[in-house]
């Protein structure tokens, strides 16, 4: 009765409209409530929850994406882009999704990849006769890689809710190579759209174009590579890397760019303190929520579920991963990241897949949430730059949404697109 009670209350307040965070802490209390049990419990475990040491590199990282988003640093990333692949058939598509794959890794978040991005390149791509549902879905889509990149504050809260499972130095390793399959899934649902659509081809600027814009790009894009210098060869913790990206970017976007000014610095800052807010409020009410799991069993309830439907490994996969793709379309990602895992790491490891391959699996499962109504919000911002309606947008997603979906099977049924990386470089044993 408890398990009814916290699930039709939880689900019942977001379906009245009730933001998610709200909607998980009202549930939890209506639960405990019915229990009987003190409400001072579920305060603690939220205080516990939030009380953690390596969530300091949560603030630190979304100020270091909000710094690049207002430094200027876009700007620079699209020219090299469109100086790679611009030559293409739907060039400035083309160039779109590299330019979301670069900023991505600099930023780690989709939100911001998307309003960096969009807010260049969808008045660019209109303004040159591509239609708008065709640049904004390519630039919703495309920003998604940021989840996955060293800078993404979403892999901290994953290995933290995996139960110290896993090493969030492995988990920044094994996020490059699936966030490049990710980037040539889209490259060819962008160029296939584009082909069938007509979509003219751009000019080739020369290679002297391409080495100046790459290295007018070069100090924006080191940060990835510092992070990932840092971490693998010992010099600083994950929580650690993320302070130095602060100090990092504000070097860069004030002295050598010099394209950051004090209002914009003021915004970025308001902007992370706001995000950072919202994130710990989503970890303290999903502790709570956690805790409850926790003590009615739900793992164990859901893993006796699926076992019952299969016992393939491979069906287990694909059900777990519909059953995160249709939360994520309710759930913020932080969220769905801290509720999910630990009932779904369990049972997926009990099939055979190693912690670190189920974070690939559970950060591309939660962006594609992202994009997906009715929370959608990299598809909101998309619209809302694009000026077009999202009903408009999702009638010609489908091409897009292959894409992702085929970087998900990738990574769900080849372990080497997440594991190879961190057992080269780290000697990861997983």
């Amino acid at each position: 009765m408890e398990l009814i009670i916290l699930g039709a209350t939880f689900f019942g307040f977001l379906v009245l409209g009730v933001p998610v965070a709200f909607a998980i802490g009202l549930s939890a209390i209506c639960t405990i409530l019915y229990e009987g049990l003190p409400v001072a419990v579920i305060f603690q475990q939220m205080m516990s929850g939030m009380n953690i040491f390596s969530f300091l590199a949560i603030p630190f990282f979304v100020f270091s994406g909000e710094l690049m988003l207002h430094g200027g640093v876009a700007d620079k990333i699209v020219q090299l882009a469109k100086s790679l692949v611009g030559h293409i058939r739907g060039g400035l598509g083309m160039s779109n999704v590299v330019a979301c794959t670069l900023f991505g890794g600099v930023s780690g978040s989709p939100v911001a990849d998307v309003s960096a991005m969009g807010a260049v390149m969808i008045p660019m791509m209109k303004k040159e006769g591509f239609d708008t549902d065709y640049a904004v879905n390519v630039t919703t889509h495309a920003s998604l890689v940021g989840a996955l990149m060293p800078t993404s504050h979403n892999m901290i809260i994953y290995a933290l809710a995996a139960g110290g499972k896993v090493s969030i130095g492995a988990l920044i390793a094994a996020g490059l190579l699936p966030a490049l399959v990710l980037m040539v899934c889209m490259l060819v649902a962008a160029y296939a759209v584009a082909v069938k659509r007509g979509y003219p081809a751009g000019k080739f600027p020369g290679w002297p174009e391409v080495f100046r814009s790459f290295a007018a790009a070069l100090p924006g894009l080191l940060i990835v590579g510092i992070i990932l210098a840092g971490i693998l060869s010992g010099v600083f913790t994950a929580t650690e890397s993320a302070a130095v990206a602060v100090t990092y970017t504000i070097l860069l976007t004030f002295f050598i760019y010099r394209t950051m000014t004090l209002p914009n610095f003021l915004r970025a800052a308001a902007k992370a303190v706001k995000t950072t807010g919202v994130v710990l409020l989503l970890i303290g009410v999903s502790t709570m929520f956690q805790y409850l799991m926790g003590l009615y069993e739900v793992a164990d309830f859901a893993g006796d579920v699926m076992s019952k439907v299969s016992q393939q490994p491979w069906v287990i996969f694909l059900l777990i991963n519909i059953i995160l793709f249709v939360l994520g379309t309710f759930m913020d990602m932080a969220a769905t990241i801290l509720i999910c895992t630990p009932i779904f790491l369990p049972i997926a490891m009990k099939a055979g897949m190693d912690p670190v391959q189920f974070g690939m699996l559970m950060l591309i499962n939660c962006a594609l949430g992202l994009n997906t109504p009715p929370v959608g919000t990299t598809q909101f911002v998309g619209c809302a730059i694009g000026g077009i309606s999202v009903g408009a947008v999702m009638r010609t997603i489908l091409p897009f949404y292959a894409a992702l979906i085929a970087a998900l099977m990738f990574v769900t049924y080849v372990p080497a697109f997440s594991l190879w990386l961190p057992r080269l470089l780290m000697g990861y044993k997983g």
